[in-house]
């Protein structure tokens, strides 16, 4: 999925309240199994830079950026955070790791050809779906209508929260950025 569904889902799954740290600890789970994409490309595309095509079609599938995706993007290590938690009584963690699972369960069952080796350390396999929330030629068409409406969901679970103005905004922003891009996934892949 799109990291904008990410935030959305897991805010809304787990982000209770909605606001302060508990907030905090749901978008950062929802975000870190993403954010090494993100550093990675970002950094090949604008400082060396890199043309997209190199970055998305040879360097994401480099043995160099699999192996840093098979750490952030590992269900052991994500559960083994999350037991931690439980076992210490760390609220946030117990929030930041559960938002990180549902995260990877998510991006599991819908990568078709690009996802992740989530069994790190004890295997580099990837399961290839035979779903995408982006290619068309693996159902997206179905798949981003089906995502873009439980973002909905989600923006309005957040918003009968009693978030602040800001914060309404800021998911707001996130649900357009989703849509937005859902939509270009559809319109060009």
């Amino acid at each position: 999925m799109n990291t904008p569904a990410h935030l959305l889902i897991g805010a809304a799954a787990f982000a209770r309240p909605a606001r302060g740290a508990a907030l905090w600890a749901a978008l950062l789970g929802s975000l870190l199994p993403d954010l090494s994409l993100y550093v990675m490309a970002g950094v090949s595309l604008y400082i060396p830079n890199i043309p997209a095509p190199v970055v998305f079609d040879q360097l994401y599938f480099s043995p160099a950026w699999q192996t840093v995706f098979a750490i952030d993007n590992s269900f052991f290590l994500w559960a083994a955070a999350l037991g931690i938690g439980l076992w210490r009584g760390w609220h946030l963690l117990v929030i930041g790791a559960s938002a990180g699972l549902l995260h990877l369960v998510m991006d599991f069952f819908l990568h078709a050809g690009d996802g992740r080796p989530q069994f790190w350390p004890l295997s580099s396999w990837v399961f290839d779906s035979p779903i995408s929330y982006w290619d068309s030629t693996h159902h997206a068409v179905w798949v981003a209508p089906i995502s873009m409406g439980i973002c909905v969901v989600a923006y309005v679970v957040l918003w009968h929260r009693g978030l602040s103005v800001s914060t309404k905004l800021f998911f707001a922003l996130l649900l357009a950025a989703e849509l937005w891009v859902a939509r270009q996934w559809l319109m060009y892949f």
